[in-house]
């Protein structure tokens, strides 16, 4: 919704990733300086990386009408519209030679990834870029080529989307990792173990060194607390005695790089302002799409003045608050906006610190901001209090905080660098069931262990890796996108378009926070980033799937089962199985 304002300036409340991108394209298509232009956003309803340039369309759009009319103007697109004229994650086509030992150590792999990229530019570029960095995954690959092409078709134009790119190259090395394992007739966990990053083995493709990998440790403890080779064993009885239902366990793992790679965006800034009362109001250029930025950026402010949450009032995201802002994606929304906002804290709380010492004529170490409030050497004062003193000794209760990520940079026409400031891991087990006569599903069991490093809010990481799981699961066995031979899209609703529902949780699910976690970076409180990671959890059911057809026809060989994995396709896959010769 746009509305128009004074000296031709426009107000714009839009639902979107990233404000300061549609208030610098508003502004281009209205002639205006950004100044001129305010981009407000209280919260999404839900975002996962396709509003962060999409909404553009939309806002100018809106903006146009009410700068030439004077009047406020609305457009909410119909779910069909919204469907077929916004982006959609980028399907990929992918393809490897793959060279490796007795044991499955990979010793040499060419890896080529294609991908639909739509009509225009769009983001196309880093996502390309990113499934090339997580190709890798978790695996040392000693000799290395992957080789990237990008794709201009009649389609709508592809964007972000959850991962933004990695899953795609992650599930790509993972495939191998199965292929090698059906070949050689191993367990494809111990392909995976023994390919795994470690000691003399730490360097990524793009030349960057892995000094923080937990994988092996994390892995080993999911593998031992899920039962994962007993299970196996349980499930091959299982398949030997039954010949319509057959089941399928798998466990892989997950290292995902936490930065943009574009590297001028990794910043953030914040506004905090404490008033005379004692309350805190905060404002940031994240914003809030269901994923709990808010809630763990004001427990950020509220900790470092040692005052309740409900103290600190959370207002919208605004462009004319905090300026030049960087899309809330990449998983780095609450390492930048958290520390942004820290460091405004800090500043106000040492400009407190400094005049309680002076006051109460204390020194400067015995002054301590606690629960019950703040103690300045023996005398206890409500910090409410403070806040007062401190306004009537005209001491400054505002602040801006800014946040630059340290540490990395990336030389791209050299393929070289450190593009990320650090890795989330983690690891599922997942257990499947599918109807060799319907080619139908179901997901029995799963067992995560994630880690979030020192948690921030471990109920909102726990939610956070369930719907990342639960939404990663879709994209692999539900979410079939349909275009006709002109680009049209065929599947523009929910009738055709086919999302995860509730009814698809497994039974059982349970998910942990790996409890030795903690960032060797010194990221906010040592946390680390839990939006994206999730999602290639889901990686393991499809590698459980390809298991439970591979069982259908023993002795047949590696399936070919492409993602997403519909009963169609599981039914082509033991089709295809049983008409190969012997």
């Amino acid at each position: 919704m746009a509305t128009p304002g004074e000296d031709g300036q426009i107000h714009v409340l839009s639902s979107t990733q990233h404000p300061s991108e549609v208030q610098h394209l508003i502004a281009k298509v209205l002639g205006l300086n950004h100044a001129a232009v305010t981009v407000e956003v209280r919260r999404m309803g839900g975002g996962f990386g396709g509003k962060e340039t999409q909404p553009a369309l939309f806002a100018a759009a809106v903006a146009l009408v009410a700068a030439k009319t004077g009047r406020p103007a609305k457009c909410r697109a119909d779910r069909d519209d919204d469907m077929v004229m916004t982006g959609k994650r980028h399907d990929f086509k992918t393809d490897y030679d793959v060279g490796f030992d007795d044991e499955g150590r990979i010793e040499g792999i060419c890896m080529e990834l294609a991908s639909r990229c739509g009509a225009t530019v769009d983001l196309s570029s880093a996502i390309n870029d990113r499934a090339m960095f997580h190709a890798d995954n978790c695996y040392f690959l000693p000799a290395v080529e992957i080789v990237s092409h990008r794709l201009k078709t009649n389609t709508v134009s592809n964007t972000a989307f959850r991962g933004f790119g990695g899953p795609q190259g992650m599930i790509l090395i993972e495939r191998v990792m199965d292929a090698i394992a059906a070949h050689l007739g191993r367990d494809p966990l111990a392909v995976r173990q023994v390919n795994l990053y470690g000691a003399g083995r730490d360097v990524t493709p793009y030349d960057m060194v892995v000094e923080d990998n937990v994988a092996p440790e994390l892995i080993a403890e999911l593998a031992n607390s899920s039962r994962y080779a007993e299970r196996r064993a349980e499930i091959a009885t299982w398949n030997a005695e039954h010949r319509v239902i057959k089941k399928g366990i798998a466990l892989t793992p997950v290292k995902f790089g936490i930065s943009f790679t574009t590297t001028h965006l990794n910043q953030a800034g914040a506004l905090v302002l404490v008033y005379a009362d004692g309350s805190i109001q905060l404002n940031h250029g994240g914003t809030e799409m269901g994923q709990g930025l808010y809630v763990k950026v004001a427990q950020v402010v509220a900790d470092v003045f040692a005052v309740p949450i409900d103290a600190v009032r959370i207002t919208a995201t605004r462009t004319d608050k905090v300026p030049n802002t960087s899309a809330t994606a990449a998983s780095s929304g609450a390492d930048l906006n958290c520390m942004a906002a820290f460091n405004a804290a800090e500043t106000i709380r040492t400009r407190l610190a400094s005049f309680a010492t002076e006051h109460f004529g204390v020194a400067e170490e015995a002054v301590r901001f606690t629960p019950d409030g703040v103690f300045a050497g023996t005398e206890l004062v409500p910090f409410a209090q403070l806040c007062r003193l401190a306004h009537m000794g005209r001491v400054s209760l505002s602040a801006t905080g800014f946040y630059a990520t340290p540490r990395i940079a990336y030389d791209r026409a050299a393929h070289k660098g450190r593009p990320f400031y650090y890795f989330a891991y983690g690891a599922a087990v997942s257990e499947v069931a599918i109807d060799t006569l319907t080619g139908e599903h179901k997901v029995l069991a799963v067992d995560i262990l994630h880690d979030v490093g020192r948690s921030l809010n471990p109920a909102i990481d726990l939610g956070q890796i369930e719907g990342g799981f639960i939404q990663g699961m879709g994209w692999l066995t539900t979410e079939e996108l349909v275009f006709d031979a002109a680009g049209r899209l065929l599947t523009h609703a929910p009738s055709t378009y086919k999302i995860p529902t509730a009814s698809d949780r497994p039974a059982r699910m349970d998910i942990r926070l790996w409890v030795p976690g903690r960032n060797v970076e010194p990221t906010i409180h040592r946390s680390k980033a839990v939006g994206e990671p999730p999602f290639m959890l889901a990686i393991s059911v499809f590698s459980a799937l390809t298991e439970a057809v591979a069982a259908a026809t023993p002795g047949k060989g590696f399936p070919k089962l492409d993602a997403p994995a519909t009963p169609e396709r599981i039914l082509a896959a033991i089709a295809e199985l049983r008409g190969r010769c012997d």
